[in-house]
């Protein structure tokens, strides 16, 4: 590897914020990570990307001293500010740097937060642990003040909430406000955002880069997420199994990458990219794909029409949908096969006074559609848009307050059990987690044939079997998988499991809830693929439940757009997104990120553009 492409091969400076040299990652059976080089000057934005298992988070462990039992670390690492190696530094020393010099905000707030302290008493501790104020009362100023600098409404009531009463986005900027209130050299994010809504997502992307920026703070940003880091950051790492394949500043990374997994992972991430068959490109079928320019981005920035035209005829490797005719939401001549009726839910929460009533919360408003059949409908919307709930009365899994739902010819409101039996067989659910979906305890086989054993089918275990292996070939898994349990497969293949499991039995319609969110950038190009080729080939309507609007754009025809229980916006799914209506979905529209968009311009250009709400 050359030292353009490796950020350890030169010394690192003298005034050097972070240099790691030569650090390997082991347990006592393998190597985790291999020769991991890295020099950070101070307030440089350097991004770690990487998919599941590639040792991002290992390694970032490693610097902070935080490895779990059983793995060791060795090599150097240093860091302004500290005399010795980082990996040989007694634990009393690691502790003054944690939270002082090395701040960490992690993926999920709700875990990383103590569920038992105030949100403003948390941002305080971190001060009087390392003795940055004299008093409690000074402490709790500062707490306020720092919640008042990651833009949190009224930081005052904030500070005397508990975790749990705050949002996602919330947490989170508590979370950040903790790691910058001592102010900090060094700032680590393990995917910070990947459980956010899309235009939460974006408010905590800017208000990272706004105080790393203003405070010169350095930041080493870990994700898979390749369009968050051409937001992000100046610079890149690419991972692969432990070893840094590929490093150097994001534009020239992006746009012409040297290896083949880097070609693959930029393949996969970019939803506007589709191959002759109309196909997302996945790590395997990368080599034809031509990565986005800068130039040809900024194009597209400045004429968002004339990109869209061009995209709807793809080139040699690129466009956006698979070029199926528009469908919509309602008025399609063909015949619905859901149709949906001023539907209305309201929840009762629990009383709060003797005396007062329970409140009322209206989940879903009165809401109207049609789906035709083979029609592909997307319904985006944030948490609390009452998607969920929406579902659930699909499936039969909850009754409407009023309304009608007709799903596969059968009323849902009203409907005693038995009488769902019949919905049950022609709708099924794709679940966005696959693990928690799947019994550990059964064999593939067994999962997969469960929907056939329900009263009323007459197929033989023989039958089932042979259902079984055409599944699994239809998903493209081995036939030695039906004897092997959920835990021995990955991510992506669980979710296969999933979806075979939802189509054996030929139901109608698939219902799928964000069945890509967990998963890497290439394994959710092949899942997605796979959902496609199956909806064709079997004939099936999908409604495809996300808050990924870039997803929705490539897989649906129609979509549907809802904002506290209500539809606000629905329609063909191309004329929505060139030309929303509604400021909702106008926001939802300009806060995706997508790798093309986001290489139009610098980070700091971006930055510059938007301020956060």
């Amino acid at each position: 590897m050359t030292s353009a492409q490796h950020p350890g091969a030169t010394a690192a400076p003298a005034d050097a914020l972070l240099a790691v040299d030569g650090l390997h990652v082991r347990t006592a059976e393998r190597t985790l990570v291999h020769d991991f080089s890295l020099h950070m000057a101070h307030g440089e934005r350097i991004g770690l990307i990487g998919e599941s298992g590639s040792g991002k988070s290992m390694t970032t462990t490693a610097l902070l001293g935080l490895l779990p039992h059983g793995v060791a670390a060795d090599g150097s690492v240093r860091v302004d500010g500290y005399a010795g190696n980082l990996l040989d530094a007694p634990e009393a020393d690691l502790m003054r740097l944690r939270g002082k010099d090395l701040a960490m905000v992690f993926q999920e707030p709700l875990t990383a937060l103590n569920p038992l302290m105030r949100a403003g008493a948390q941002v305080a501790e971190i001060m009087l642990r390392h003795r940055m104020v004299s008093s409690k009362a000074e402490a709790h100023r500062r707490a306020v003040e720092m919640l008042d600098a990651v833009h949190l409404p009224d930081p005052a009531e904030a500070a005397r909430a508990y975790p749990h009463q705050l949002s996602g986005g919330q947490r989170q900027r508590v979370m950040l406000a903790m790691a910058l209130a001592n102010d900090p050299s060094l700032l680590l994010c393990d995917e910070p955002t990947t459980a956010l809504d899309v235009t939460v997502q974006r408010q905590v992307l800017d208000l990272i880069l706004e105080l790393v920026r203003a405070r010169g703070t350095g930041l080493l940003f870990i994700t898979h997420d390749l369009a968050v880091v051409a937001n992000m950051c100046t610079r890149v790492l690419v991972m692969n199994e432990g070893t840094v394949v590929e490093a150097g500043e994001t534009e020239t990374v992006f746009t012409r990458p040297q290896h083949p997994y880097t070609r693959g992972l930029l393949a996969a991430s970019d939803l506007d990219a589709v191959d002759e068959r109309g196909r997302l490109f996945t790590v395997a079928t990368a080599r034809a794909y031509v990565p986005p320019t800068v130039e040809a981005a900024g194009a597209s920035e400045a004429d968002p029409e004339a990109a869209a035209q061009t995209a709807l005829a793809p080139a040699a490797g690129t466009g956006t949908t698979s070029g199926r005719a528009p469908r919509t939401a309602n008025g399609d001549d063909r015949a619905p096969v859901m149709r949906v009726t001023d539907l209305v839910r309201t929840y009762s929460r629990g009383k709060t006074s003797l005396f007062a009533p329970a409140a009322q919360v209206r989940a879903l408003t009165g809401i109207s559609f049609e789906v035709p059949e083979g029609g592909r409908l997307g319904v985006v919307g944030e948490s609390g848009s009452g998607k969920s709930t929406l579902l659930r009365i699909l499936a039969g899994l909850d009754q409407p307050t009023s309304g009608s739902a007709i799903v596969a010819g059968n009323e849902v409101a009203g409907a005693r059990e038995s009488q769902l039996r019949d919905l049950r067989q022609n709708l099924q659910i794709v679940f966005q987690d696959p693990m928690g979906s799947l019994d550990p305890r059964m064999t593939v086989a067994q999962i997969i044939s469960e929907p056939l054993l329900v009263p009323g089918r007459d197929e033989t275990a023989a039958d089932r079997r042979r259902m079984v292996a055409e599944m699994l070939d239809a998903v493209g898994l081995p036939a030695s998988a039906a004897s092997r349990f959920p835990h021995e497969f990955s991510g992506g293949q669980r979710q296969r499991i999933s979806i075979a499991r939802a189509l054996i039995c030929r139901p109608k319609v698939v219902v799928a809830d964000e069945p890509v969110s967990a998963l890497d950038v290439s394994v959710r190009a092949q899942v997605l693929n796979l959902l496609a080729d199956l909806v064709d080939e079997y004939g099936l309507t999908l409604v495809f439940v996300s808050h990924d609007l870039n997803v929705v754009r490539h897989l649906c025809d129609s979509v549907i757009v809802m904002q506290s229980g209500a539809i606000i916006e629905a329609g063909d799914t191309e004329t929505i997104y060139r030309n929303p209506q509604h400021p909702y979905t106008e926001k939802l529209i300009a806060s995706s990120l997508t790798l093309r968009h986001e290489l139009a311009g610098t980070p700091d250009a971006g930055a510059s553009a938007r301020t956060p709400e």
